[in-house]
């Protein structure tokens, strides 16, 4: 007897449906991508028990005839491809046939759609595979699908969903991702008979950010920069959150392509990129980004959930993605502005409010009068740049400053004050320092008096061998000084507050590092952080009038000034109108 058994048509829908549906949301992302895909121009989805008990679909789209009803939730049967040349095409986010035939094959449905020009509409039910004929019904223009009891009939899978509370938010996942590629299409969303979102069309013309606004917080909404670029076919619209609201993981970073949401790692990559030295290494940076490509140029087909793509020209995609990013970000003033909280949020904070008004104005004659104490030196800001070019004090330089907790530098400026973190901000100018005069040649040295040695490993060996030319270029001179030990010789000059045995270590822990030394630029980039880094003023080290003047004075002509290399804000700003709102005086 043959061991080789042809399925039955509903156990094949029921494998399928283990691809395609996986939790409740799935259901709700290919109801609602039908409803798109109909031409709705409002979608109401209902949710009961996190989608266990009912997941209801309503939109106004063109609706279904009886024939067309029976048809739709038949295995790969489709109203969006009819040739295989379509499918170099794609211009619909559905298009297998496989979405309703796998969701009726796993729970109990009833469908009730309406043409335009009919007047009435029609009815079908589907338990588990099992259909009914399908019946005239009374209805409005469009299409309601509801899905009740989902894997009723397979407790091996049912066991598996999780409390309604965490489908619920895969649920809302879902649907925020088709309502930020759709703002033209007003959408509802109810759980348990509470209303979750109610979003209003936006008007032609009107961008995401309103969309955005209704979907998250104000933060973000008003945190966000636009952007857009149009050149080799492909289209790129974004709104990139500012550095001060990145986020602990990328979960914010919405990509949409010709409406679709993806997930790409290139595109991944890119925005991670283009957000370096703007954010810390381990926050993620709030992008929006919306993809217009030719339908020919990507490949869609290519996983049952649609959610991954193939690009015809990946590294064209990524290229452009991170240069109209990196572009964005490095071009706009990302000074960040203090948010002081306000009184019911000190108030649950236990801040107690101040009692009257005269903390302002003593803070006032403070900024009047002050006048920093001359301590004497214990580091000099102007031996860390002695190669760097004397600038000029600039009219923007606030006038009044001083140092507290030997730390940060309070400045006052024509509207307020800024507070300055003295080691990001010199970090900041040394990084850019150190990048074009490396970038031009080598780094002027000069030679020890008395060399540092150091032992060595076998990997760091093999990787002052390997970067020879990157270490001469930065000014280290390197000699054997006995068995495994090498000797630092000579030195950069604008380093020479650092240590120079423990630069050269720190040093080749980064020549070392598999993941950095295939990328030239990358590799470049972190050593000249990490230089930067050892070289500039610490917390904790205090300044004189006359070097805390210069650190503001080449803050104004220094590249990226507002973030240090690695992403932190070097200066908050504080408005004297901010002020006046906390102690009551307007």
């Amino acid at each position: 007897m043959g061991r080789i058994t042809v399925l039955d048509q509903n156990m094949v829908n029921m494998i399928a449906a283990g691809e395609v549906i996986e939790r409740p949301a799935s259901v709700v992302k290919e109801l609602m991508e039908n409803s798109i895909d109909a031409g709705a121009t409002s979608i109401t989805v209902s949710i009961e028990d996190g989608g266990r008990r009912l997941i209801s679909v309503a939109d106004n789209g063109c609706g279904m005839d009886g024939e067309d009803l029976a048809n739709a939730f038949e295995p790969h049967a489709t109203s969006k491809v009819s040739n295989s040349s379509d499918l170099h095409t794609i211009s619909t986010l559905g298009f297998r046939g496989e979405a309703l035939a796998s969701i009726t094959s796993v729970s109990q449905v009833r469908a009730v759609s309406r043409t335009k020009d009919a007047a009435g509409g029609n009815c079908i039910e589907i338990d588990c595979g099992v259909k009914s004929g399908v019946s005239p019904c009374s209805g409005g223009v469009g299409t309601t699908i509801q899905v009740r009891d989902i894997f009723y009939k397979l407790p091996a899978r049912r066991k598996f969903l999780r409390t309604a509370n965490t489908e619920m938010s895969h649920i809302s996942e879902q649907f925020t991702r088709i309502a930020l590629a759709n703002p033209e299409v007003a959408m509802i969303l109810m759980h348990n008979g509470r209303e979750l979102h109610r979003l209003d069309a936006g008007q032609p013309g009107e961008t995401q950010r309103r969309r955005i606004g209704q979907l998250f917080s104000a933060e973000i909404c008003n945190g966000l920069i636009e952007f857009q670029t149009n050149e080799n076919r492909l289209s790129i619209r974004g709104l990139l959150g500012r550095p001060e609201i990145a986020r602990s993981n990328n979960k914010f970073q919405y990509v949409f392509l010709n409406g679709r949401f993806i997930r790409d790692k290139f595109i991944s990559h890119a925005i991670r990129e283009a957000y370096r030295g703007t954010v810390e290494p381990d926050r993620f940076g709030v992008v929006f980004l919306f993809i217009r490509i030719p339908f020919e140029d990507v490949d869609v087909n290519v996983h049952p959930t649609k959610i991954e793509v193939r690009f015809y020209n990946s590294n064209l995609v990524h290229s452009q993605i991170l240069a109209g990013l990196r572009e964005k970000l490095l071009g706009t003033n990302l000074e960040t502005v203090a948010t002081i909280p306000s009184a019911a949020v000190r108030r649950d904070m236990g801040t107690a409010r101040p009692p009257d008004g005269k903390i302002a104005d003593a803070m006032a004659e403070f900024f009047k009068k002050h006048a920093p104490v001359r301590t004497q030196q214990r580091f000099s800001y102007r031996s860390a740049m002695a190669a760097a070019i004397p600038i000029e004090r600039t009219p923007q330089l606030p006038v009044n400053v001083m140092q507290i907790h030997d730390s940060y530098i309070i400045a006052q400026t024509d509207d307020g004050f800024v507070i300055v973190d003295q080691h990001a901000l010199h970090e900041r100018i040394l990084y850019e320092e150190l990048s074009a005069r490396v970038r031009k040649s080598k780094l002027e040295s000069q030679r020890l008096l008395i060399p540092e040695s150091f032992e060595l490993t076998d990997a760091e060996a093999n990787a002052v061998e390997r970067h020879g030319d990157l270490i001469e270029k930065l000014g280290v001179e390197l000699v054997p000084f006995g068995p495994r030990t090498m000797a630092v010789q000579a030195f950069p000059t604008l380093l020479g507050t650092a240590a120079p045995a423990d630069f050269v270590r720190d040093l080749l822990g980064i020549l070392t590092d598999k993941e950095l030394t295939d990328d030239a630029d990358r590799l470049l980039d972190a050593v000249l952080n990490m230089a930067a880094c050892k070289a500039a003023i610490k917390a904790g080290q205090k300044l004189s009038l006359s070097e805390m003047e210069q650190l503001l004075t080449d803050r104004e002509t220094t590249d990226y000034a507002n973030r240090c290399p690695h992403g932190r804000p070097t200066i908050i700003k504080f408005t004297l109108g901010d002020l006046e709102k906390q102690f009551k005086r307007t």
